[in-house]
């Protein structure tokens, strides 16, 4: 086993320590404490409250704490860190509920988030929709002042424009300014003294910049960048304050965490300055879970797969590293269309949407043929099933009519579902289209598992890499309900279900490290690159990025440095991302860089341009602590019921019908057992659904391995 070591000690048994993390999801907010070095965990889980998500936080924060107290009792640790990740900027991007926001922009500069990239990315599509600009027009302000391409200043900034600026704003009424000047990646100076003026004139204002931000070029892909951070900037630090109120509630001195898109996380104060950043926060932590199960497992080639409420999402990793891409799309017109979305320059786990989740409601699209998604029931309504007002046909009511959910069952008992509201809403759709409510319910999981297996059939060929080869980890409520058939499809021979899967997000934060990047653009060749100008600017940033690396909690010794730097051959398009140990670069840094380059282009084409010049776009800095693999075990038993729960008929795909298979209480199988499937495997957070010939084993670590045998 290569790259990550496997970390199971306990270093200190007098001083054990608690760790929670929390992750807000579409329909259910998933928890996870885990005691000091022995990996002891509980579990919470509790309904998302859409209209004041740190609530359901709260919730599940003191399940945790009781649950601990209960078990421990007087020898119960003290809470030491909250880790979290939520979707509250994603869903404020998508809803477009931020606040009222200005941008500040050179003279000449105001139509570019209108103007975009000029390109389609629906050629055939007459009626194409592009993604709607985050500030509108009129809340737009253009400043005299002008760098050249080389940084150099061409137009003053003055302090009457300053003043005007002042104006401006106060004139709008707006909650949040963002200052995205021309060049401000090769010199910041004007969008500093822009904000310092605001800060002082107007501190109620919350002021973003460009340069904070995205240090790089493309003006248009980093106005939007920072345009959606300062949109939603002053509703981040409002709920991380209040959240930060209700941890201090339940015992004071407590830091916040907060996981970011890259998988890693950062202080609370910094998440609150760049709130972009915690854009994919949840499904970057459900990566890290997967790469944190595989190296205890020896499985270097993964297809991280994690399906929630509202979407499944995958990601392709070889050497138990998660991809990290530096541009990204969110708030898509159309979900699975790229280019359909806003641009957003950051750091994050190179994963993509590749499906619905369980709360998507199915429907009866205008050619009269059955669909499934976009649109989610969330957790308010709900599925139909849930018996909270929901009227549609989810995905997780389509899997309990086939059987693969027990209404009795649902997160441990603590919820039934009703089956009498699923069979009429089904009966409803199953009208619609002429069809059985079996064949309805059939559609609809086939048609998720199909679309899921093409999405991430061409994911992973765009890596340049074989299904076959990989196993799959499936994290998620739904994950493991679906993962073998996904897998089956794709004919990946192997699924791996961890231990708290429907939870996994969250133990990926608890295995997640403390990460800081920085970047910056100078376009150059190669062979004319200031290699100390270039080192001296690496060791300032890696003294910013320290700073705030230890706010997170992290040590410096810890600390593992990269260069990184975004290259190609000067003439081309297209950039090869190449990376290299940290070091002075005035000694062979041309020797280095080129030799990185030339392998990583070599890969991805095949061979090299005889007589091309290489060129740096842009430099990289990545702070990260050293990460070791994880094991968990349950802080409580939950091996005390049987094992065998009985039988149950369920949907079998490969005959066309219902069979009877055998169901288990997941954790009251010890480790080495081994079965044969079809079978289901039941736990509190989810369900493994085994619906085909396969040989299942439970590892050591209580993980769920499933051996595919059957794939037609």
């Amino acid at each position: 086993m290569r790259g990550l070591s496997v970390d199971i000690g306990y270093r200190d048994n007098n001083n054990p320590s608690l760790r929670i993390a929390v992750d807000i999801g579409g329909t259910f907010t998933d928890g996870v404490a885990v005691m000091g070095d022995q990996g002891r965990i509980w579990v919470g889980k509790t309904l998302t409250t859409p209209d004041d998500p740190g609530a359901a936080v709260s919730t599940v924060i003191s399940d945790l704490l009781r649950e601990v107290g209960e078990t421990l009792g007087d020898q119960a640790p003290r809470l030491a860190e909250v880790v979290h990740g939520t979707t509250l900027v994603t869903n404020t991007l998508i809803e477009r509920k931020g606040v009222p926001t200005a941008l500040v922009t050179t003279t000449g500069m105001r139509d570019a988030l209108d103007i975009g990239r000029e390109w389609r990315y629906d050629l055939y599509d007459l009626d194409l929709q592009l993604p709607e600009p985050l500030i509108k027009e009129d809340k737009r302000i253009e400043v005299a002042e002008r760098l050249s391409a080389g940084g150099e200043v061409l137009t003053p900034l003055e302090q009457e424009e300053l003043d005007r600026v002042v104006r401006e704003v106060k004139r709008l009424g707006v909650q949040s300014v963002a200052v995205s000047f021309l060049h401000s990646y090769l010199n910041d100076a004007h969008e500093r003294a822009v904000a310092a003026y605001l800060a002082k004139e107007l501190p109620d204002v919350a002021v973003s910049i460009s340069s904070e931000l995205a240090s790089e070029i493309k003006e248009y892909e980093r106005t939007s960048t920072v345009a959606a951070s300062a949109y939603v900037k002053p509703l981040v630090a409002d709920y991380l304050n209040q959240l930060q109120s209700r941890i201090d509630k339940a015992q004071p001195d407590v830091p916040l965490r907060i996981m970011v898109s890259s998988g890693g996380f950062t202080a609370a104060d910094a998440a609150a300055q760049t709130p972009i950043f915690l854009l994919e926060s949840g499904p970057a932590a459900g990566v890290l879970s997967a790469i944190n199960t595989a190296a205890n497992h020896g499985v270097d080639r993964l297809l991280a797969f994690d399906m929630g409420g509202t979407t499944a999402k995958a990601c392709v990793v070889t050497d138990f590293k998660a991809p990290v891409a530096y541009s990204f799309e969110c708030a898509r017109v159309h979900r699975f269309k790229r280019g359909s979305g806003l641009p957003i320059l950051i750091p994050s786990v190179d994963l993509i949407e590749i499906g619905a989740g369980g709360g998507s409601i199915a429907h009866v699209n205008r050619m009269g043929l059955l669909n499934v998604g976009p649109e989610s029931a969330g957790s308010v309504p709900g599925p139909a099933c849930y018996g909270l007002g929901g009227k549609d046909i989810t995905i997780t009511d389509a899997d309990l009519m086939l059987g693969y959910l027990d209404s009795a069952n649902f997160l441990g008992g603590k919820m039934t579902l009703r089956l009498d509201l699923m069979e009429e809403a089904m009966k409803n759709l199953a009208g619609q289209l002429n069809m059985s409510p079996t064949e309805v319910a059939w559609g609809v999981h086939d048609m998720v598992n199909e679309n899921m297996a093409s999405a991430a059939r061409i994911h992973i060929a765009e890596k340049g890499h074989d299904p076959r080869d990989f196993t799959m980890v499936a994290t998620g409520g739904a994950g493991p309900v679906h993962a073998v058939e996904v897998a089956r499809k794709l004919r990946i021979p192997r699924v791996l279900a961890t231990i708290a899967a429907g939870a996994g997000s969250c133990l990926g934060m608890l295995a997640a490290p403390a990460r800081a990047d920085r970047s910056w653009s100078q376009p150059t060749l190669l062979s004319d690159v200031d290699w100390a100008a270039v080192t001296e600017r690496l060791a300032s940033l890696r003294e910013e990025a320290m700073q705030e690396l230890s706010e997170a909690g992290a040590k410096a010794q810890d600390i593992e440095w990269l260069i990184g730097a975004e290259m190609r051959y000067y003439g081309q398009g297209d950039n090869v991302p190449i990376s290299i140990p940290y070091s002075d670069l005035r000694d062979g840094g041309y020797e280095r860089m080129l030799q990185a380059f030339e392998a990583q282009y070599i890969a991805l084409s095949g061979h090299l341009v005889p007589g091309a010049l290489p060129q740096v776009l842009t430099w990289r800095l990545t702070g990260q602590s050293h990460t070791s693999a994880r094991r968990f075990q349950w802080g409580t038993s939950r091996s005390d019921t049987q094992a065998h729960r009985g039988q149950r008929e369920i949907y079998l795909p490969l005959k066309g019908q219902f069979g009877t298979v055998d169901v288990y209480e997941r954790y009251a199988l010890p480790a080495g057992t081994r079965l044969t499937g079809p079978l289901i495997l039941e736990e509190r957070e989810s369900t493994i659904v085994v619906p085909v010939a396969a040989d299942v084993e439970i590892l050591a670590d209580l993980t769920v391995s499933i051996t595919l045998k059957e794939f037609e």
